[in-house]
């Protein structure tokens, strides 16, 4: 699909990749450690993978949440695959915070007047690039064993 924006693995800031998904560090100012887990392949729903490969879809999100968790240390997490805009197969990892510029509302709704200022949680990222890397990495060493 020559229109797909996710099917060409060159764009985005790629932190890990594998031979079927990649994670991309999203920029995105009100939300420092925001992260997408993308399908290589263009794909439009869970459901079109094989079981096998759906669960090691999903351990990527889980790991990427894990990460993200730990080095952010967000108040919540939000998962969501919408694909409506773009429908290839991707997954979103929002850290959220009791201050950010949305909550507690969803991060599309209209933004809160009084924006914080996300320096200190974007002086993060590249202990988060580390620990996306280091989790994902364990990860695929244990599927290879």
């Amino acid at each position: 699909m020559n229109s797909c924006e996710l099917c060409d693995a060159a764009l985005g800031d790629v932190v890990f990749s594998s031979e079927r998904w990649r994670v991309l560090l999203v920029d995105d100012q009100n939300y420092p450690g925001f992260c997408r887990v993308v399908w290589n392949a263009h794909v439009k729903e869970m459901t079109d993978l094989p079981p096998s490969e759906r669960a090691e879809f999903m351990d990527a999100v889980w790991k990427l949440e894990a990460a993200v968790r730990q080095v952010m240390q967000p108040h919540k997490i939000n998962l969501a695959s919408f694909g409506n805009m773009v429908p290839h197969l991707h997954w979103h990892v929002i850290p959220r915070y009791r201050d950010d510029a949305h909550f507690p509302n969803p991060v599309w709704a209209a933004a809160r007047p009084d924006i914080p200022d996300t320096s200190a949680r974007r002086a993060l990222l590249p202990e988060l690039r580390a620990e996306i890397v280091r989790q994902l990495q364990a990860g695929m060493i244990k599927r290879q064993a």
